[in-house]
């Protein structure tokens, strides 16, 4: 028997990638526009942090037999399989002169594959091997993800800053419980949720110095600008912004089904192949013809309607293949086609 869906989970991950989306979208506008980059920041704040406490909480299988061979096929193999697609797509859409394929420095999206599956190994490590109670775990994950900022050599590759950076809010998300969620929908605590995303909205409009690279978790503190004991003090105050600003996102999520739930089993597919459009999109012409505001209303409609058709049934079921390694989707969908055709030929009998 398939079992059901949690439909809060769902509709936070539909939101989570339209935004997601939509973030990648109005990138290209930032640089000119002050109002454009302080909706840009806070975005940043949650809607990866977000994700990633979504794919803690959902990880507490991890101990499992063969959960480690399972994650090499759902993360590893499509990780290799879209790093090889995305650089011949970048060799034909930026001109270059050579076509170069390099699997140890993950192509733009691609770092979250590969820190997902690290996520895993390193969950394995601190709760199954070291069996490292709650407070401490986190307590040395947040430690390491501060400290990690003094390593000049760590950056893009093999994501390992990302990795390290963002491992205390998967951390964080395993530990949490449904239960943990509901009580963020209270009333108070809605009250906060309200008031908070409207304080960091406020601040990152005038504060504009606030570099927008501190919320990636991709740069070492020397690339942010410099060691220095403000340095790790900056990256506790990013992770307190991560924490309140998507726990004020879950207070709003909603609870039942609606129309885009369905949406929230498919956000990897949308993950994946939104960057192709993307990519075309900030090489075209077409941002430059409209003013920025009449340019993002435009975006969200496009980030929509991409979501939507990434998410839908038949995209789904012809890529994967590329993305699950399997054709169930596609075989599924030919026999209800075939079904179909077969009852309007018999209807139509006379």
């Amino acid at each position: 028997m398939k079992k059901e869906r949690n439909h809060y989970f769902d509709n936070a991950k539909v939101i989570l990638i339209f935004l997601v989306v939509f973030g990648h979208f109005i990138r290209s506008f930032i640089e000119n526009d002050p109002y454009v980059l302080a909706l840009y920041k806070t975005l940043y704040t949650f809607h990866m942090p977000a994700f990633i406490i979504v794919s803690g909480f959902f990880a507490k299988g991890f101990y499992k037999k063969g959960y480690i061979p399972k994650l090499v096929k759902k993360l590893i193999l499509p990780y290799l399989l879209f790093q090889v697609i995305y650089s011949i797509y970048y060799y034909f859409l930026y001109n270059k002169h050579s076509l170069t394929i390099d699997i140890y420095n993950p192509q733009w999206s691609m770092w979250f594959l590969l820190s997902l599956f690290c996520w895993n190994i390193l969950l394995y490590l601190f709760v199954r091997k070291w069996k490292l109670p709650q407070n401490k775990g986190l307590f040395i994950a947040f430690a390491v993800g501060i400290s990690i900022g003094f390593v000049d050599g760590v950056s893009n590759y093999l994501s390992l800053s990302r990795t390290f950076v963002f491992f205390p809010l998967f951390l964080l998300g395993y530990y949490m419980r449904k239960e943990h969620f509901s009580k963020l929908r209270m009333g108070k605590v809605r009250i906060a949720a309200t008031v908070i995303p409207a304080a960091v909205l406020v601040f990152m409009f005038l504060v504009p110095e606030f570099s927008d690279k501190w919320l990636l978790g991709s740069k070492s503190y020397e690339q942010l600008g410099g060691k220095d004991l403000l340095s790790p003090l900056a990256r506790s105050m990013v992770y307190v912004l991560n924490i309140a600003m998507s726990f004020s996102f879950f207070a709003f999520v909603p609870k039942s089904r609606h129309f885009f739930t369905k949406w929230g089993a498919s956000t990897l597919y949308v993950y994946l192949i939104h960057g192709f459009f993307v990519k075309f999109f900030r090489e075209s012409p077409y941002q430059d013809l409209l003013p920025p505001i009449q340019s993002i209303t435009l975006l969200v409609a496009a980030s929509f309607i991409l979501t939507v058709v990434l998410s839908s049934r038949p995209l789904t079921s012809l890529t994967q293949p590329l993305i699950e390694l399997k054709t169930s989707k596609l075989t599924e969908l030919l026999k209800d086609l075939k079904n179909s055709k077969k009852k309007y030929i018999e209807q139509t009998k006379f």
